[in-house]
């Protein structure tokens, strides 16, 4: 039986620049991770409401969202990226 492959493909790239790779720490374990590994996933919330819009200053919206960096194992964990098509098939037998 093959590996199990996921559905996305795992396109590392490195930064342009030479030496050694910036580690940025996960959201979800604390584990430190090259950044260009960490999946983003962004945090935040939206001003739907047209009387909220209108009190608060759209200069400070901005300072609402987060950027999340999950490593591998915290993005498959959270569902962010989906375990391979094989395994989903497993599962349903």
């Amino acid at each position: 039986m093959p590996i199990s492959t996921a559905p996305y493909t795992r396109s590392y790239h490195h930064s342009s620049s030479r030496g050694r790779e910036i580690n940025v720490v996960c959201d979800g374990c604390g584990r430190q991770v090259p950044r260009y590994k960490t999946f983003v996933q962004r945090r935040g919330m939206r001003l739907n409401d047209p009387v909220i819009q209108q009190q608060v200053d759209r200069r400070m919206i901005h300072l609402m969202g987060k950027i999340m960096r999950y490593c591998p194992s915290c993005a498959r964990f959270r569902h962010i990226s989906q375990p391979g098509k094989s395994v989903r098939k497993k599962g349903m037998r």
